[in-house]
């Protein structure tokens, strides 16, 4: 069973429909258009009763082209690809390069149906899709058209990018991956994702043009001996490390006074006593001076009485403010 490859040499995940789906979808879309033109042909037939015979011809051969030719090609137009016997069969049209069809190539498989479908009943489309290696009609052809399955089995698993070899394991713990852009790390993803699928000597060249890339990017030229694709998968492993360790790494705490080993000892109250070696007071260490009766120090929020020695009045003492107290 062939796949669909791009021109870049890449292996798309589309399936070719075979002949017995296509036949299948076929059929429905027959059965609806044939049940349409059938109801319009009732109705055009009522309306037209009054009119010649060459009308009537006229209005029949308007009817077939519209419902016939005309219906199928805007349904695929409108619906990029999908009718609704291939929307029950799971199947669509594209393009040769995976992308949706537009009018022109309905207008092309349209025309070319009239001939292979309707004119020798299917004959001719059974005769080439059976002969075409992806499955493919002569309208297909013409038109650069392929019909492909949407509906596939599930994979085993989304792809990931293979791990590198165990002997470049942290050889690029010092790299500078700073400027790397974004678009750059995507593109290595993907290309290592998908390197088994390419062409061997697409798939060298596009790790050599990357790995060139990314070099110039950090700064550091690649290691001598080391393949290219190897290069690519050890730094990504590199860079994927570094994030897992931010990611997990608890962070420091910014507060001011506060510890790893016990609650914060920060005061903040502007009413905190002072310390006993005369430190300086708050703003509301004044006042509390001046209520406090002559001959006595103010202190840790306190009035205290001076020790007499020698029985004589000792002078005040001086504050630590540089403020004298009152007389």
């Amino acid at each position: 069973m062939s796949g669909l490859v791009t021109g870049d040499a890449v292996v798309l995940g589309l399936q070719p429909a075979r002949l017995p789906s296509r036949a299948l979808a076929l059929v429905i879309d027959l059965v609806v258009v044939l049940f349409v033109y059938l109801l319009l042909s009732i109705g055009l037939a009522v309306a037209t009763a009054s009119l010649d015979e060459a009308a009537v011809m006229a209005v029949s051969i308007a009817s077939f082209l519209l419902v016939l030719v005309g219906a199928p090609i805007a349904v695929e137009t409108l619906s990029h690809g999908r009718s609704l016997g291939k929307l029950a069969c799971g199947l669509r049209v594209i393009r040769d390069d995976g992308g949706p069809i537009r009018f022109r190539h309905a207008l092309v498989r349209g025309a070319m149906g009239v001939v292979e479908i309707l004119f020798s009943f299917g004959v001719i489309a059974c005769i080439a899709s059976l002969v075409s290696a992806r499955g493919r009609r002569i309208g297909d052809v013409f038109a650069g058209t392929l019909v492909v399955r949407e509906r596939i089995p599930a994979g085993r698993g989304p792809m990931v990018a293979p791990p590198p070899p165990p002997w470049l394991v942290g050889r690029f713990s010092q790299l500078d991956l700073s400027g790397v852009p974004d678009d750059l790390w995507l593109a290595i993803r993907q290309y290592l994702t998908r390197m088994r699928q390419l062409d061997p000597a697409v798939s060298w060249s596009m790790a050599q043009q990357l790995a060139a890339d990314l070099a110039m990017r950090t700064g550091a030229p690649t290691p001598q001996g080391v393949p290219p694709a190897a290069y690519l998968a050890a730094v990504v492993n590199e860079r994927q490390a570094r994030d897992a360790r931010r990611a997990f790494t608890a962070p420091t705490s910014s507060a001011p006074g506060a510890s790893a080993g016990g609650p914060s000892h920060h005061i903040d109250a502007p009413s905190a006593p002072a310390s006993a070696t005369g430190a300086a007071l708050p703003e509301a260490e004044p006042a509390a001076e001046a209520a406090a009766p002559v001959g006595t120090k103010v202190a840790s929020g306190t009035a205290q009485r001076p020790s007499v020695t020698d029985g004589s009045k000792m002078p005040p003492p001086r504050p630590a403010g540089g403020f004298a107290p009152p007389a």
